[in-house]
């Protein structure tokens, strides 16, 4: 499941918001209790924005570092949100910070999600360049992951921004090379072409729906399914 910084802020205008944490990881304990093995890719823009600060004349490798570390930040948050909750977890970071998350190393990984662990992706791929979405297309495939959830603030895809335009069509199903040829730009190409090229669904759905993580694994019609040609 991919996370984006941004919905951790809840109502707030910036950092982590403890109620939304808290919801998340409840809803988090119950499909891991179920027996689901849950991964998450931790986004990082209620913190701190790479992209943001390079339009303000920052070098891009530099701010790119500064958003993984924020990611950092909220991988931690939600360990402890997780294990208040009983559910045991392991933050793993693409930069190795020894004291406070393991490095990444994917058997390891897989081992964790194995024993019932939520596994926690920090630090995104560990490049610049890279975003956060494709972390968690990377990540995905790294641990067989049978399908990647992209939780938004949106419930699927439109072919218009649905905040603009009050007769926005939603979709729901799409094949990869829609997203890229229509340029509906619910994540970035890089990470659109790596679950296409390797056949991983994406399911697109609005984590402020309370109760939309369980739907989405019992496989429940919600969102926008993206996967290969029907």
């Amino acid at each position: 499941m991919k996370l984006s910084g941004e919905i951790l802020m809840g109502e707030q205008d910036y950092g982590i918001s403890s109620a939304m944490i808290n919801r998340i990881s409840s809803e988090i304990e119950e499909i891991n209790e179920a027996g689901v093995e849950v991964a998450v890719v931790m986004g990082g823009g209620n913190i701190f924005r790479g992209i943001s600060q390079e339009r303000q004349g920052m070098d891009r490798s530099t701010a790119d570092y500064m958003g993984m570390l924020a990611t950092v930040i909220n991988c931690l948050a939600m360990q402890d949100a997780l294990e208040k909750n009983g559910i045991q977890s392991r933050v793993q970071s693409a930069i190795e910070m020894r004291e406070v998350a393991e490095p990444f190393v994917r058997r390891r990984a897989t081992r964790h999600l194995e024993k019932g662990r939520v596994v926690i992706f920090a630090a995104g791929t560990g490049n610049p360049y890279f975003t956060t979405d494709t972390a968690a297309s990377l990540r995905a495939k790294e641990i067989n992951a049978e399908v990647l959830l992209k939780a938004t603030k949106v419930d699927g895809v439109y072919d218009s921004d649905p905040e603009i335009n009050p007769n926005a069509k939603k979709y729901s199903e799409l094949v990869y090379i829609d997203l890229l040829k229509d340029h509906l730009r619910v994540m970035d190409a890089t990470a659109i072409s790596l679950c296409m090229d390797n056949d991983l669904p994406i399911i697109i759905f609005d984590l402020y729906k309370k109760g939309n993580i369980k739907k989405a694994i019992w496989g429940n019609k919600i969102g926008t399914l993206v996967r290969g040609e029907k």
